[in-house]
């Protein structure tokens, strides 16, 4: 049987200062999701055993020139034909294409996505999914009412990794899951690096740790504590929270998130326990300090059978570790390395996920669904509100269309 092809539009911000280079393991570093994205893309899906499907980027779309959209397609080589569009309206409009990537800051993702689901685009947007709640609720709404296919693009939800470690707990392993740890934090010179104008730390594109580095934290919290139960039992946590504000523009350089799941997982057992989980981010200090994995695991995940160490940074971990707990009789410690086939940097299986969901008509991804994108949005809501971190009226803004 032939592979199900998907042909992709990107939708991105290439500024004048761009370059496409390998990506960084460090996201605040490189800032080139998008580079990667289709880097992936273009790599045969048969070196990930995924010949089931295959992908086509057919078009790009930069917001101030088709010079930079152009250029991009240049440096990557992408095959012909890949159009060159100098406005997201014209890439949208393209009848060729099944599915827009939208790669935008995420302060214009509401609009951007808004954009395409109205041309009738298939969608794949890039994490956080908005800004807040209500921004989500509306474009899955439209989403729905339109009869398309949209996802947040949370990568590290489709790794084989984790995938292995959701079975694991549904299956038990570690017995009932009580706690999550997770920390996704970079030492760096904020003053220096960032400044006051550039993305991580200006207010105008909802920058700060959170919906930039804060997200990958929630996702292990979320698909360990939460994911791993059935439907009908998911409920949404109880949020505390600390934020400490960057002196220089408001938005937040650290913030740690207690969560209170009123149901443990996987079974919730005889005796109905809670689970917690600790989501971490910093600016200013390291959960790697080395980048050799000295100071150990930035995620643990407990339970009453043992726990799971997850090593490597928290958006692209490499390996996992199973401790079982002394005496319990589930066996001895477990390492399992888990490697990015082909040289990929991981963002294909999330793209693979996309092909399937359209081959097989749903509208949503199981792996990241749409209930699971707005509890996760409302904790972040939660956490803004109370450490009092707001952003510009228009970024927060549910109004369609809106010229930021």
């Amino acid at each position: 049987m032939a592979p199900h092809t998907v042909r992709w539009g990107i939708l991105v911000h290439i500024s004048l200062h761009t370059t496409i280079i390998k990506p960084s393991p460090h996201p605040v570093q490189s800032n080139k999701h998008f580079a990667a994205f289709v880097r992936d893309l273009l790599l045969d899906p048969a070196a990930r055993d995924a010949a089931d499907v295959s992908h086509k980027v057919l078009a790009v779309a930069s917001s101030s020139s088709k010079d930079k959209a152009s250029k991009f397609i240049s440096d990557l080589n992408i095959p012909s034909p890949c159009n060159a569009y100098s406005s997201y309206e014209e890439l949208v409009s393209d009848p060729n294409i099944d599915v827009v990537y939208v790669a935008t800051p995420h302060s214009h993702h509401y609009q951007n996505v808004m954009l395409a689901l109205n041309a009738g685009k298939n969608v794949l947007c890039e994490k956080a999914f908005t800004v807040n709640a209500a921004q989500t609720k509306i474009l899955i709404e439209t989403a729905q009412k339109k009869n398309l296919f949209l996802m947040e693009a949370v990568w590290t939800r489709y790794f084989p990794l984790s995938v292995q470690i959701r079975e694991s707990i549904k299956a038990g392993e570690i017995g009932e899951v009580l706690r999550t740890v997770a920390d996704t934090s970079f030492s760096d010179d904020v003053e220096v690096r960032w400044g006051t104008e550039h993305r991580m730390v200006n207010p105008d594109l909802a920058g700060g740790a959170l919906l930039d580095l804060g997200i990958y934290s929630l996702t292990w919290v979320f698909q360990t504590l939460y994911h791993t139960l059935p439907k009908e039992k998911r409920k949404p946590p109880t949020v505390l929270s600390q934020i400490t504000p960057y002196h220089l523009t408001g938005a937040d350089e650290a913030t740690t998130i207690l969560l209170n799941f009123p149901t443990s997982t996987p079974s919730n057992g005889a005796h109905p326990r809670q689970s917690h989980g600790v989501a971490m981010t910093n600016l200013r200090v390291a959960g790697d300090p080395d980048e050799q994995g000295t100071s150990g695991a930035n995620i643990r995940i407990q339970g009453t059978l043992g726990e799971i160490q997850v090593f490597g940074n928290p958006f692209r971990p490499v390996r996992y570790r199973v401790i079982p707990k002394k005496g319990a009789g589930k066996g001895e410690v477990r390492d399992v390395e888990c490697e990015f086939p082909a040289g990929g940097h991981g963002m294909y299986w999330e793209a693979d996920e996309v092909a399937r969901c359209l081959r097989d008509g749903k509208l949503e991804s199981e792996g990241m669904s749409w209930d699971e994108s707005i509890a996760i949005m409302e904790v972040m809501d939660e956490v803004r509100r109370q450490g009092g971190l707001t952003y510009p009226e228009k970024i927060e803004s549910t109004e369609y269309p809106l010229q930021l």
